[in-house]
């Protein structure tokens, strides 16, 4: 199946019936199960890198988001993470931002070192996309990134206030847990990429198949910019 390749052979039955809904063609998920069958074909799955950062802690903001995922419009949340990217023999990192409204990608970076220049080109990213907005929040977990006064400096300047998870809790910043989880299983190499360039060109095509093309559940199996257009 097409749809199958396009995605990297990620996308299951209830995916791929979705694509073809959007697609005016109507097809239940347990005919498109039966088809992936006889065709063996099936979604691949992998596991996490489990990765810790190091670093001396400076400020902890409080939890202001407090697991409430489901902001009214743009640019109310946008939310920030880091994980970690084979490429060659050693792990190189990636930095997102997301907006909570749609989960679309409106930052990102990627470095061999996990800094605090690392979340604040990301964040600058968004801010060049998106603009400056009054009340805008950006949640994090405690990395000692965020927690820098680098970053703080960055979200002043920027007018944004700061949110943090509380410590051990990742479901406190789900959404960005579930983006990674999801580029992982569903595109990146399962031996990762041979060089940097090669990581950040695939990068770059992700994170447009994403916000354009990819159907999210949350919004009601639109993509990020289509949710966002139809709320404009």
């Amino acid at each position: 199946m097409q749809l199958h390749v396009e995605s990297r052979e990620s996308a299951g039955a209830r995916m791929i019936s979705q694509r073809l809904k959007a697609q005016q063609i109507k097809v239940g998920r347990y005919l498109v199960a039966k088809l992936m069958a006889e065709a063996n074909l099936a979604s691949k799955q992998r596991r996490r890198h489990q990765y810790r950062s190091r670093g001396v802690e400076a400020f902890v903001a409080k939890n202001l988001l407090e697991r409430n995922f489901e902001p009214t419009a743009i640019n109310q949340v946008w939310c920030g993470d880091v994980t970690s990217l084979m490429v060659g023999k050693r792990w190189y990192h990636l930095a997102a931002v997301i907006d909570l409204f749609a989960r679309r990608i409106v930052g990102w970076a990627f470095s061999l070192i996990n800094d605090a220049n690392l979340v604040s080109k990301a964040l600058r990213m968004a801010v060049e996309v998106r603009g400056k907005h009054a009340g805008l929040m950006f949640h994090s977990d405690q990395g000692c990134q965020y927690t820098s006064q680098l970053f703080q400096s960055e979200l002043l300047e920027h007018g944004i206030t700061q949110s943090m998870s509380r410590r051990g809790q990742c479901w406190d910043n789900a959404p960005t847990e579930r983006f990674f989880g999801t580029l992982k299983s569903e595109w990146v190499p399962t031996k990762g990429y041979t060089t940097v360039e090669e990581a950040k060109q695939d990068m770059t095509r992700f994170f447009m198949r994403y916000n354009r093309i990819r159907l999210h559940s949350y919004n009601n199996y639109l993509s990020p910019i289509a949710m966002e257009q139809e709320a404009a």
